[in-house]
């Protein structure tokens, strides 16, 4: 007898009559109302008198929001399992993660055959069902390479798609009893799901131990397998099992779960008073009991990862030692969401360990944890980053996507509060409804951490200014856990270097932000051959230069095929269209047109929200320089690197106006002379040549954003000498070990000693 530590869960099972098809509806949305976890239906696709378990499944879960809905079992010889997989998938997706799949080989085979199954002995059912589920997880597995080949005796796919993959990782549970389909539960299944009546305390131990024998031989934890018990009863005075009042219940079921392993009671019965006093009463009493009960034993509990997953645990990494509230949402190698979190937009990465904090407490928490670690540490927003500093190899990334809320707490002030996490799509969704925006960037997608402590060039710069210049508080997780308010009143060395250099000093956990009244603007797009290039990109350059500083523009230089394509991307800080056409117009003279569009949109079309999934799929460096004007020998250079192959892509963000009425020392940003910022993708190989060149720009600046250099001349160029020595000085006070060094550090000012 065993207990697998396993939180308990409860559930019902429900009968899906089609005689009153809304009846059973209305019991799943009662199960979740009365605190339910997981709902369960029949399925007999050869019964007439029942509705279609998987139409009923698709109709529960939209009238439902947080219970778990499963087939009891989902007959699989009736449903084909590419088929099927694709569904549960895609209404896991649509459900938000709340789709469970229990399946069963089949049984009733005359009405199985009636309907055009096949009739099945012990042994082919049993293979049939594990072709089945190799099957249906083949086709979850979305991101394996190439199409999905099953050569079954049974079931046979011959190059499918796969995908999509489902929201969450969802647990297979078999129904089964006899030793052959027990051990096909130990070798692949997460779940045995038994009934009362056919299994007795006795062969339940007799069932876990085959289950776990096989388990361990197919090199599986037999904790990864979730033991489930469909029950029946009544609440009445009987001293039968489970016919008795609720508390004889919790004494009846406790055995189950301490001896037995049972972790999940699914209740079949159609009345909902039975229903509401299994789950208000039986259920809470029951957890109260199994927790004292495992207390005494010392039984462990929590996240159970597969063999196969802790196999690939990183050296250097105490993964036993990482606290609770961080434990649940922690993803390691191996872990279904790990391809979801290893890598950034442009960096590909390996981290033993991403942890996702939801508060700023659990922040502090991660911090503590990664600084005893002995391996690198990484702290990522949104992930977009092309300096690829967001992630790493073997070491610890903390992920602040779960801090991504957006409140407007001050209209009169139009004061904003951002969570590291959020992203600039979504900041610009959220404010709308307000008439108010913040320039962020040219991406929805991009995070606002990387960008609120870096500068923030975006397309309302010339009129906005940086995000920075608006930063009016900001609250810091320091390098010894600590949680402080930095902005004008406290501490203000710490604000005035977030402003620019915040990666080097702490990790944010909220904006305080000034937005601008705006709501809509003129956004333009152009298209230009720009076969000349040095020409096109001196006259841009002076175009942009003589604009109204209401109109800010990127410039992206691609080779596309055999010609050369200059995109430019305009916005005009406003909806004056009589304005803003003739300032575009003077644009289209520069070179033959090939595309143009203009319109009048509301800010947040132009950054519209994106998620995309960060793939890592490219390897490019990249290169930054900030420039007082775009002369006749920069425009040669940028030539020159198309022409040589150097660089697969060039732009060019404007950066004047309003970002330059701030004084130099005001913020650590300090490059405030500045028309143009530039950046330029580096074609792999290519990197010496590259790098020679580069340095012939007549740069007075860097944006460290775009660079992926790692030598310290960056920091030199980033930051002006006094600038970049009273960074030392404010690191030496906050974070004089220098932890946060994985983006560009700077290293602390030693203070003096006295003798």
């Amino acid at each position: 007898m065993t207990d697998y530590g396993h939180a308990l869960r409860f559930g019902s099972f429900l009968t899906p009559r089609a005689q009153d098809p809304h009846h059973v509806v209305d019991l799943a949305v009662f199960s979740e109302r009365v605190g339910l976890d997981l709902v369960t239906f029949q399925d007999h696709p050869y019964q007439s008198a029942f509705l279609d378990t998987w139409t009923l499944i698709s109709w529960a879960a939209a009238r439902t929001e947080r219970v778990h809905l499963t087939g009891n079992v989902t007959n699989l010889p009736m449903r084909q399992p590419a088929v099927l997989a694709r569904s549960v998938a895609s209404l896991d997706l649509l459900s938000g993660g709340r789709i469970d799949l229990g399946l069963g080989a089949g049984a009733f085979w005359d009405a199985i055959e009636a309907m055009g199954g096949r009739r099945l002995s012990p042994g082919e059912s049993v293979r049939a069902l594990s072709e089945g589920i190799d099957v249906i997880r083949g086709v979850w597995a979305a991101d394996e390479r190439g199409a999905l080949r099953v050569d079954g005796t049974y079931y046979q796919v011959k190059g499918a798609k796969r995908g999509p993959a489902p929201a969450h990782d969802v647990p297979i549970w078999l129904g089964a009893y006899k030793p052959r389909m027990l051990r096909l539960v130990g070798e692949k299944a997460d779940g045995w799901l038994p009934s009362q009546g056919f299994v007795t305390l006795e062969t339940l131990a007799e069932g876990n131990a085959i289950i776990d024998e096989s388990a361990a031989r197919h090199g599986r934890d037999p904790r990864e397998i979730r033991r489930l018990f469909n029950i029946q009863g009544a609440f009445g005075t009987s001293a039968d099992f489970l016919q008795g009042p609720a508390e004889q219940w919790v004494e009846q079921l406790l055995p189950w779960v301490l001896e037995g392993g049972i972790t999940t009671f699914v209740l079949a019965t159609d009345d909902p008073a039975t229903l509401q006093t299994f789950a208000e009463d039986v259920a809470p009493a029951l957890r109260e009991e199994v927790a004292a009960g495992r207390a005494a034993a010392g039984t462990p509990t929590g996240r159970v990862r597969a063999a196969a997953a802790l196999a690939e645990r990183r050296a250097g990494i105490d993964y036993d030692g990482l606290p609770a509230p961080l434990a649940e949402r922690a993803v390691e190698p191996g872990d279904r969401d790990y391809p979801k979190v290893r890598s950034t937009y442009l960096w590909s990465g390996s981290p033993g360990l991403v942890l996702r904090p939801a508060t700023p407490q659990e922040v502090a928490e991660a911090l503590r944890y990664a600084r005893a670690q002995d391996v690198p540490m990484a702290v990522r927003s949104g992930g977009h980053g092309i300096s690829g500093r967001a992630t790493n190899d073997g070491g610890i990334v903390l992920d602040l996507g779960a801090l991504d809320a957006v409140e407007l707490i001050d209209r009169e002030r139009r004061l904003v509060r951002v969570g590291p996490g959020a992203r600039w799509g979504d900041v610009a969704t959220a404010l709308a409804p307000h008439g108010l925006a913040i320039s962020s960037g040219d991406f929805g997608g991009v995070g606002v951490g990387g960008l609120a402590t870096t500068g923030g060039q975006g397309f309302l710069g010339r009129s906005y200014g940086l995000t920075i210049d608006h930063l009016k508080g900001a609250d810091v997780v320091l390098a010894d856990g600590s949680l402080v308010r930095a902005d004008a009143e406290h501490h203000p060395d710490l604000f005035w270097a977030l402003r620019g250099a915040g990666a080097n000093m702490g990790i944010v956990t909220s904006f305080d932000i000034e937005a601008t009244e705006l709501g809509d603007v003129v956004f333009a797009q152009f298209a230009h051959d720009a076969t000349d290039t040095a020409g096109f990109l001196q006259t841009w350059g002076k175009e942009m230069e003589s604009s109204p500083r209401e109109l800010t523009a990127f410039l992206a230089v691609v080779q596309q095929g055999g010609r050369r394509i200059a995109q430019t991307y305009a916005v005009w800080a406003g909806d004056d269209a009589e304005r803003a056409v003739p300032a575009l117009e003077r644009f289209l003279s520069i070179a033959p047109v090939l595309r143009q569009s203009a319109q009048v949109v509301p800010y947040a079309a132009v950054m519209a929200p994106v998620h995309h999934q960060h793939d890592g799929q490219s390897l490019m460096r990249g290169r930054a320089a900030l420039v007082d004007h775009i002369d006749a020998d920069t425009a040669a250079l940028v030539t020159g690197l198309f022409d040589r192959r150097d660089i697969s892509f060039f732009q060019i963000r404007a950066v004047g106006g309003a970002i330059n009425d701030v004084p130099a020392d005001a913020t650590a940003y300090a490059h405030r002379t500045q028309n143009f910022s530039l950046s330029a993708l580096v074609r792999q190989g290519h990197e010496e040549q590259m790098a020679q060149e580069w340095e012939k720009v007549p740069a007075t600046g860097l944006y460290l954003s775009f660079e992926t250099h790692d030598h310290a001349a960056a920091l030199t160029k980033a930051f002006p000498p006094d600038t970049l020595e009273r960074l030392r000085r404010v690191k030496g006070a906050y974070d004089p070990q220098n932890v946060f060094r994985s983006n560009f550090p700077i290293g602390p000012a030693v203070a003096p000693t006295t003798a």
